[in-house]
């Protein structure tokens, strides 16, 4: 297995953990529970992806 992606498997339940604490009922309007579904997966895909690639980026650049 590449360290990208077991990085990726203890990342992912951090992000998720973390976009739990969040309060977005104020944004949407009500009864827009589709975008707010869609916001919370879009939110969380790219930060996974953003906190992934950051911390590979500086483990292979510290060595």
């Amino acid at each position: 297995m590449s360290s990208k992606f077991f990085l990726y498997l203890v990342i992912t339940p951090l992000v998720i953990y973390g976009l739990s604490s969040l309060n977005i009922n104020g944004i949407f309007k009500k009864n827009h529970v589709v975008a707010a579904n869609v916001f919370y997966f879009l939110l969380g895909i790219a930060l996974i992806y953003l906190v992934t690639n950051c911390l590979y980026d500086v483990f292979l650049y510290s060595i």
